[in-house]
C-alpha cells in the first residue's frame, strides 16, 4: 500500500494545477499526504485489528480533518447518520489497495472491496471502481501479466482499457468519478515500465492527479514487487508517526513493502 501512499503524495501538488507531461520533480516542497492516504491507512488498520471500518473512517476524519476530503464525505463523517450516500466517486478506489494485498483469494478480495466501498460509495459504479482496483492489485501481486490484468478488468467490470495513454492525455480533463478515472489510471499502469513511470503516467493525464497516481501506484507496487527505496523513504518521511506506524505494521504483516 506504500505505492498508493507515495502516488498520493507525489500527485498532491498537481490536483489543482494539472500538467500534461511526465517530466516533473517527483517530490516538491508542497507535496503532502491527502485524504487518499488517510483513508487507505484507515482501511489497513481495520484489516489489521478487525475494527469496524465506518468507525475507523470517522476516527481518522477527526484525527486529520484538513486532509482534503470531498464535501459529501465530510458531511457524512460529521453527521450522526452514517448511512451510505450512493457515491460513484473515485474515493472508493483510492482507499481500497490494502484489500488487494491482504487477502489470498480473488473472490474474497472482491467481497472485501465491496464492503469498503459500500460504507459510503454504494452506487454500482463506486463499488465497481473499488473492486476493479483491488482485483488489479491482487492479480498483479500474484504474478499475472499485464495482458491478464487488462483482460480480467475489461471482461469483469466492462472498463475499456484499449485507448493508448497518449490518446487519453490529449482530451482528458479532471474527473472524480470512478468510471471516468479508474480505467485511465489502469492504462497509466499498463503502459508503465516501473513504479515511477506508472505514477508519472497517471499524473501526466492532467486529471485528479493524487487519486489517479494513488490507484496506478498501488497496482504498480504489486506488479513490480515494491516501491524503489528512495521513493518509499521520502513518502514515509512525509507521514506523521501514526500513519507511518500503521503503514509499517501492515507492510510487515502482509509483506508488501
Amino acid at each position: 500500500m506504500i505505492g498508493a501512499i507515495a502516488g498520493d503524495i507525489i500527485g498532491s501538488v498537481y490536483e489543482r494545477h494539472p500538467i500534461k507531461s511526465t517530466d516533473f520533480p517527483l517530490f516538491q516542497p508542497g507535496c503532502r499526504f491527502t485524504d487518499d492516504t488517510v483513508l487507505t491507512v484507515a482501511v489497513a488498520e481495520s484489516i489489521l485489528t478487525g475494527a469496524d471500518l465506518a468507525e475507523k473512517f470517522i476516527e481518522y476524519y477527526r484525527r486529520y480533518p484538513h486532509a482534503g476530503y470531498g464535501g459529501t464525505f465530510r458531511k457524512w463523517a460529521q453527521s450522526k447518520d452514517h448511512r451510505p450516500y450512493s457515491s460513484w466517486g473515485n474515493g472508493s478506489a483510492m482507499r481500497v489497495s490494502p484489500v488487494g494485498f491482504a487477502y489470498n483469494r480473488l473472490d474474497e478480495v472482491l467481497d472485501r472491496a465491496r464492503d469498503t466501498a459500500a460504507i459510503t460509495h454504494n452506487h454500482d459504479e463506486g463499488i465497481k471502481g473499488a473492486q476493479a482496483t483491488a482485483a488489479a492489485v491482487f492479480l498483479a501481486r500474484t504474478g499475472k501479466g499485464k495482458s491478464d490484468i487488462r483482460d480480467y478488468v475489461e471482461s469483469r467490470f466492462g472498463y475499456d482499457l484499449s485507448a493508448p495513454l497518449a490518446e487519453i492525455r490529449r482530451s482528458y480533463t479532471f474527473d472524480v468519478s470512478c468510471q471516468g478515472s479508474v480505467p485511465q489510471s489502469m492504462v497509466a499502469f499498463l503502459e508503465s515500465t516501473d513504479y515511477e513511470t506508472a505514477v508519472r503516467n497517471a499524473i501526466s493525464l492532467g486529471g485528479d492527479a493524487d487519486t489517479m497516481a494513488c490507484i496506478a501506484g498501488a497496482i504498480a507496487q504489486a506488479f513490480y514487487g515494491g516501491v524503489p527505496k528512495p521513493i518509499r523513504d521520502e513518502a514515509l518521511a512525509r507521514l506523521d508517526q501514526h500513519l507511518r506506524d500503521v503503514t509499517s505494521r501492515f507492510c510487515d504483516r502482509f509483506r508488501c513493502c
